[in-house]
């Protein structure tokens, strides 16, 4: 049976994961009794998660005429003669209206009717809930017919609430497990070590007990026994010039390994001998100028300047590779403020119109990370009513490949477990995760 993606607006995309079934009509019947079948209307709705009847009679309240849908022979007939194009049309627009969400346009949603008999769609991706227009027809039709609730999510969820409790408890019996390994390399001596102080007792003991100090020689072979047999245990760390330079040759690349500068020199010229302190580490720009991480308010208007006079991502790309001597996360912070500056709202429609000069910044697989990170300091300094967009903001990115869903979710789980998991922002983007972690177990099962 041949598919298409679901949504117009996605028509062309090869890997939209979205599909459902071209509509098959049949013309039947003639006079005044002729209809038309939509014949494979059962697989349609279940691919839209929507009930079949819903849609034959939308059809039916659009076009003015009488529907039915038959549950127990599962055919779907409108009365009179209608083009399937007519039809496919109008299935569009149902889609448009009761199936994709209204902030991202993703069709995983589910309909929803609260209390005052009102209809919403909730967006599993990014959690936002649209308000459905009551005027519409069908809305009568779905208030008195509405949807079965879904079997079996509510197990679904237990089952992997009890799997990650079982996978922390397996991580924190691993940890103990290699603290102990650590205490008994530390504190239990080696065999020839415990001889060693076991022989030294018994001369002690003996004729050289009443010639030397009390304790004094057992001492020393004890301690010795003990340094034998924790050889392997690195018990300090080289403070010295040399060693913190190799420290630093190591960590960084080469790029920015010959732009470290240990502010040494004077101190040897002069012949003083300072206190030991790391290495302060300074960066020089292509201009001469030295930037520490206190410069982003001056990397953030430089990038203004730049993307005024800037025409095309690529250009962007080359002056950004001019600022690679900075921190990464610093460039990008001030790339993603300087294009959202002044933004209130409309964060998402933002991205994706200048998702170009973002992907110009993601050189490498770090630099998904840096992005995360910039999001997360952006809307954490920005008001409640802008960060509720930063779920429709991830959604937008990952749509446009910017982002990968595994550094997303390493992203998550490092954000909620450390110093900054009190953030409302993980609240915000906790159902955009969930449908990620949702579709990933999907795809493993299948």
């Amino acid at each position: 049976m041949a598919l298409q993606n679901i949504g117009a607006g996605n028509r062309d995309d090869a890997f939209y994961r979205y599909k459902m079934p071209k509509m098959i009509t049949k013309i039947e019947g003639r006079g005044n009794g002729i209809k038309t079948n939509i014949v494979n209307m059962v697989e349609i709705a279940k691919a839209l998660a929507r009930p079949a009847s819903y849609t034959t009679k939308y059809f039916g309240c659009e076009l003015g005429a009488q529907s039915k849908f038959d549950e127990k022979v599962g055919t779907s007939h409108v009365n009179g003669a209608h083009d399937t194009a007519k039809l496919a049309g109008l299935l569009e627009n149902f889609i448009k209206k009761y199936v994709q969400c209204y902030g991202c346009g993703n069709p995983e949603t589910e309909i929803l009717i609260s209390k005052n008999q009102m209809i919403a769609l909730k967006c599993a991706a990014c959690g936002h809930v649209s308000d459905v227009d009551m005027r519409d027809k069908l809305t009568a039709f779905i208030l008195k017919n509405p949807p079965e609730p879904k079997k079996g999510s509510k197990d679904k969820k237990a089952m992997r609430r009890a799997e990650k409790e079982r996978l922390k408890e397996g991580e924190a019996a691993d940890e103990e497990q290699k603290k102990l390994k650590k205490d008994t390399v530390k504190k239990k001596p080696s065999k020839e070590g415990a001889s060693k102080v076991a022989t030294t007792k018994k001369k002690t003991q003996g004729s050289d007990e009443e010639h030397s100090p009390a304790g004094s020689q057992s001492d020393e072979n004890e301690i010795a026994a003990v340094d034998e047999g924790d050889d392997d245990v690195q018990w300090q760390t080289d403070t010295s010039l040399e060693a913190a330079r190799q420290r630093i040759q190591e960590q960084l690349n080469a790029v920015t390994s010959e732009m470290v500068m240990l502010s040494t020199d004077e101190e040897k010229s002069s012949g003083k001998k300072s206190p030991e302190r790391e290495p302060k580490l300074e960066v020089t720009s292509n201009n001469g100028a030295q930037s520490t991480e206190d410069s982003s308010p001056v990397l953030v208007s430089k990038i203004k300047e730049f993307l005024k006079k800037c025409s095309s991502a690529s250009q962007l790309k080359s002056y950004l590779g001019s600022l690679s001597a900075s921190n990464q996360e610093l460039v990008m912070d001030a790339l993603f403020e300087a294009l959202c500056d002044g933004v209130e709202k409309g964060f998402a429609k933002v991205v994706a119109a200048k998702k170009n000069y973002l992907a110009a910044a993601i050189q490498d697989d770090g630099s998904q990370l840096a992005l995360l990170h910039s999001i997360e300091s952006f809307f954490g300094k920005s008001s409640a009513e802008a960060a509720k967009e930063a779920a429709l903001v991830l959604k937008t990115l990952y749509d446009a490949d910017l982002l990968e869903e595994e550094y997303i979710l390493e992203w998550y789980s490092r954000g909620c477990a450390g110093k900054n998991k009190g953030c409302s922002i993980w609240k915000n983007v906790k159902p955009f995760v969930e449908w990620l972690q949702s579709a990933e177990s999907e795809s493993e099962e299948e």
